[in-house]
């Protein structure tokens, strides 16, 4: 339940979350961005059930900017002069930030990791309107990193603004994600054959993660149940310290049985796309029932 997000944790996001799944019992089908290889059971439970029928029809991705690189070109030549799969990339999604405090202990983390990094730091919009815009890039990032951060890991890491997550993950020299666990960077990260190590941050993230580390065994656990401006029982706000960062950094980049793992999961999912695959075959039955219905 730790994972839950706290709106199901209460009476009334209970309630609506059972309203909800029943209103998509009025549907005449469901399509889910995932593939059958993946997550086996979740989809073979739901033929036992009431539900309309489930199309599995994943992995969607937009790999439109994967060839043109066309964000931070400095980045991407930086990242092509680097060894195969020698770099991590920690990259939170487009409403992905922290404050101050934990931003300071990621570097510390990354600093103490010794591995090269691409780090995407984002500015946190104003407090009273954290959900209506999204983050900005900091002119300048070291005003919230520690002093001399970017000095000293000159040459082995860079810290950016904002990229095109697909287009990094796509590059070889890319061997280890540290993720808010989005099920878009998920599925993202195995297509690529890049091992993630969680961060979650809000909403289903939680679940994401638990996920990919407890049932699929895709994923290393940096932290499962981690929620951003959580406050502790001690009423201070929760922080991901840099030993954990730098233990989750080591796990991510270290475990070559994972890494195997995961490239075997890569290997799947671009095979179910093609003619042939399951969520090819998935697309197919789900047009064959959209024209029985018409007629």
């Amino acid at each position: 339940m730790r994972v839950f997000p706290e709106l199901y944790q209460k009476q009334d996001g209970l309630d609506f979350l059972i309203c909800a799944i029943g209103s998509m019992r009025k549907a005449k089908g469901i399509l889910i961005n995932t593939f059958l290889e993946l997550e086996t059971h979740a989809i073979n439970w739901f033929s036992g059930t009431n539900f309309p029928p489930v199309y599995p029809v994943g992995p969607l991705l937009n790999l439109d900017s994967v060839a043109g690189k066309a964000d931070d070109t400095n980045v991407f030549r930086w990242l092509d002069s680097q060894p195969w799969a020698s770099v991590v990339l920690l990259c939170f999604g487009s409403m992905g930030c922290f404050d101050e405090a934990q931003l300071k202990e990621i570097a510390r983390g990354l600093e103490r990791s010794g591995h090269r990094f691409v780090w995407s730091v984002r500015r946190p919009p104003p407090q009273e309107k954290s959900f209506e815009v999204l983050q900005d890039d900091y002119d300048d990032p070291r005003v919230v990193l520690p002093d001399g951060f970017l000095e000293r890991t000159s040459g082995v890491g860079k810290v950016i603004g904002w990229a095109r997550r697909v287009s990094l993950l796509a590059n070889e020299a890319v061997g280890g994600f540290v993720s808010h666990c989005g099920w878009n960077s998920m599925i993202e990260s195995l297509w690529f054959g890049v091992p993630t190590t969680t961060l979650p941050i809000y909403c289903e993230q939680q679940m994401n993660a638990f996920e990919m580390v407890v049932d699929l065994g895709l994923a290393v656990d940096l932290k499962l149940d981690y929620k951003i401006n959580v406050i502790n029982p001690e009423g201070d706000t929760v922080i991901v310290m840099a030993e954990e960062i730098e233990r989750g950094i080591r796990s991510v980049m270290e475990d070559n049985e994972m890494r195997a793992k995961v490239k075997e999961m890569s290997n799947m999912s671009r095979a179910t796309v093609v003619e042939g695959g399951s969520s090819y075959t998935s697309v197919g039955y789900l047009i064959k029932d959209m024209m029985r219905n018409i007629i």
